[in-house]
């Protein structure tokens, strides 16, 4: 791996109130290893599955940290459809697992549900925030437009035909939050470089765009990227979980046949370049959430005893969201861009750059 250019943020570094510790198992207050041994942490996931790539699978690798670092049990339970959410949560609840995660916005409901019927069981969930709080669930969200609004930029920057697209994998705020921020990074672009890049598959100002009404079917995900590189996209951001892999087998499939007309794709969640390498010379950078940190984290809270419910928010400032380094593209990202997000990114965090798609002239 390449070494990160100066706009790429460390995720492991959180300075938000939710981070509680950073050494694991030799850290003080953390009970004994025979303890330890007998607390499980079990993972409800999204109908995605563990090996998502994508927020189910970072989600499960912020448990199996947890494991390694106190020696916890941890287990997962994949759902298949929505009907499973329910009896896969109280399936945790009869092992009296000592947190349940929960992963995904459409799990929301179900997770209030079972919290509140049983208020002794601790639970976290991935995407999902709540208002009020609920005292035994640590609700989990991320401003994703942020670092999307950083993405957004460098796609503009990088089109070589002045088209850019994203799709989402359902019209929901955890998704559309992604495709806002990467539309208004492309209209702040085209306002500061006095340029007409045109984001397509989303329009904020009618919340309506692209979607592929599910998380799992790649066949569906590379027949939307066929769509927008046959409109003249040449970046492509997928919010869409393992659909994404369908985008990028097209796009590869494209790139094989038109080495004159490369396409780049951002991936979501996570570092693509880690977590989906077969497709690692086609992605230019990765719009991240800490996912796996914020979600060790409540685990090893609820195993030292100073678990609190709440809510939490990721950002830029705190480490929570960010984009992956450019890997096989360093050396064709412009100094001038890189420079450019830098200063974009201290913006966002100071207050002086709206993340917000309608402060920008579409």
């Amino acid at each position: 791996m390449r070494k990160a250019p100066v706009i790429a943020l460390v995720l492991l570094v959180a300075c938000a109130p939710l981070v509680l510790f950073a050494a694991g198992a030799k850290e003080s207050g953390l009970p004994s290893k025979a303890e330890a041994a007998k607390f499980l942490a079990g993972e409800v996931t999204d109908t995605g599955g563990i090996d998502d790539r994508s927020f189910n699978a970072s989600a499960w690798k912020g448990l199996q940290e947890a494991q390694k670092d106190a020696g916890i049990q941890i287990q997962y339970l994949s759902s298949t459809n929505q009907s499973d959410y329910v009896p896969n949560i109280q399936q945790f609840i009869q092992k009296k697992a000592n947190i349940i995660v929960t992963v995904g916005f459409l799990m929301g409901d179900q997770t209030a549900a079972a919290a509140k019927e049983n208020p002794n069981q601790k639970f976290a969930i991935v995407d999902y925030a709540y208002d009020p709080a609920i005292p035994n669930v640590l609700a989990l969200t991320y401003q994703t437009d942020q670092a999307a609004f950083l993405g957004g930029y460098l796609a503009a920057a990088m089109s070589k035909t002045g088209k850019v697209g994203c799709f989402g994998g359902m019209n929901i705020p955890t998704v559309t939050i992604f495709m806002n921020g990467f539309v208004a990074g492309v209209r702040y672009y085209n306002q500061q470089n006095k340029a007409s890049v045109q984001a397509l598959g989303w329009d904020p100002e009618k919340a309506q765009g692209t979607f592929t009404d599910d998380f799992t079917n790649q066949a569906k995900g590379k027949t939307v990227t066929e769509a927008l590189m046959n409109q003249g996209a040449d970046v492509v951001l997928p919010v869409a979980g393992s659909v994404g892999l369908g985008c990028a087998a097209a796009v590869q499939q494209h790139n094989q046949a038109n080495p004159n007309s490369f396409v780049y794709v951002e991936w979501v969640d996570t570092d693509g370049y880690i977590s989906a390498p077969q497709y690692g010379s086609l992605l230019l950078t990765s719009v991240m959430k800490g996912i796996d940190v914020s979600v060790k984290d409540a685990v090893m809270a609820a195993l030292k005893g100073t678990f609190k419910g709440g809510n939490y928010s990721g950002t830029l400032a705190n480490g929570g969201v960010a984009i992956a380094p450019f890997h096989d593209f360093d050396s064709k990202v412009p100094a001038k861009v890189k420079t450019d997000l830098e200063t974009i990114r201290k913006g966002i965090i100071g207050g002086t750059i709206s993340v917000d798609p309608k402060t920008y002239k579409p």
